[in-house]
């Protein structure tokens, strides 16, 4: 387990540092293509890189504030503070905030940059359809994102899909509107105006990809960490069937955090899921029915 830990911590930061260079990548042909124009290139990447270490701090509020969450005390969620109170004495996880979203789908993500500074969030739909059993389960492996730091990760990917975003954004603008200017580098503004294009379009398959690539990985370890913690992986299965059975969107689903939730928020079509931010539940579930053969 724990040099699976390792490996899938070494994945993602070699997808996070690949997709970082590929911005870098971009910013220089942009700025040769521009006539030797390096300002765009020093601007894409010093922007990229500030947007991401602002996001790392603040995007777990962002999170938080985007999935509609209302923090909770033990008096308000009793059920769901003893679950997590246990799990974390079992483990030595300092406890999370803990949030609930009025929403029926059946749902839960954690997030936070360390597990000092975590949180829990999950729907009212998910703790009327489960049992306390799926329940531990369910939550178990949200504290084990924490606990693997994937929350951390996590955080860094979602600024980092959002620069991608703001930068196709903000070059299509400036394009546009330096077009009327007198004197200007006609070569430099269609060059902007072509890398906006080219941004905008591979922009949301960049980030779907990304986002696919580090949560399948992240999705089975915290399964089987969820087992290992609770000794009880057949819970988690089970846990995982009554979502895929009742699953339906989130009313305030975003593209941009759907990898942080147990369950995929969003509605897929047959294309979409060539890129979806989750493994297929049927295969987590075989996955954990096989561990529970080994308990």
């Amino acid at each position: 387990m724990y040099s699976a830990i390792a490996r899938n911590k070494r994945n993602t930061w070699f997808i996070l540092i690949g997709f970082v260079l590929l911005l870098g990548g971009l910013g220089l042909l942009a700025g040769w293509l521009a006539g030797n124009n390096w300002w765009i290139t020093a601007f894409v990447l010093v922007f990229a890189g500030g947007y991401a270490t602002v996001q790392y701090f603040v995007a777990d509020r962002e999170a938080l504030a985007l999935s509609g969450a209302v923090a909770v005390s033990q008096q308000d969620a009793p059920r769901v503070y003893r679950i997590v109170e246990n799990l974390c004495i079992a483990t030595g996880t300092p406890m999370p905030k803990l949030y609930v979203v009025d929403d029926p789908a059946p749902n839960a993500f954690a997030t936070g940059r360390t597990p000092e500074r975590a949180s829990i969030t999950v729907t009212t739909g998910l703790i009327d359809r489960l049992t306390d059993r799926e329940l531990e389960g369910v939550l178990g492996h949200e504290l084990a994102h924490i606990r693997n730091y994937d929350i951390r990760v996590s955080l860094v990917v979602f600024g980092l899909v959002v620069a991608v975003g703001l930068l196709a954004d903000i070059g299509l603008r400036v394009a546009f509107f330096s077009r009327g200017g007198r004197g200007g580098n006609n070569r430099a503004q269609a060059v902007l105006m072509l890398f906006g294009l080219i941004a905008a379009i591979l922009a949301p398959v960049l980030a779907a990809v990304v986002q696919s690539a580090i949560s399948r990985q992240r999705e089975y370890l915290a399964d089987a960490t969820s087992a290992l913690t609770t000794r009880d992986p057949d819970a988690l299965a089970s846990a995982l069937s009554k979502l895929d059975e009742y699953a339906q969107p989130l009313r305030r689903g975003n593209t941009s955090m759907a990898h942080l939730w147990i369950a995929d928020p969003l509605r897929k079509g047959k294309v979409d899921r060539l890129f979806a931010t989750h493994p297929p539940i049927p295969d987590r579930i075989q996955r954990l029915q096989a561990m529970g053969g080994q308990f």
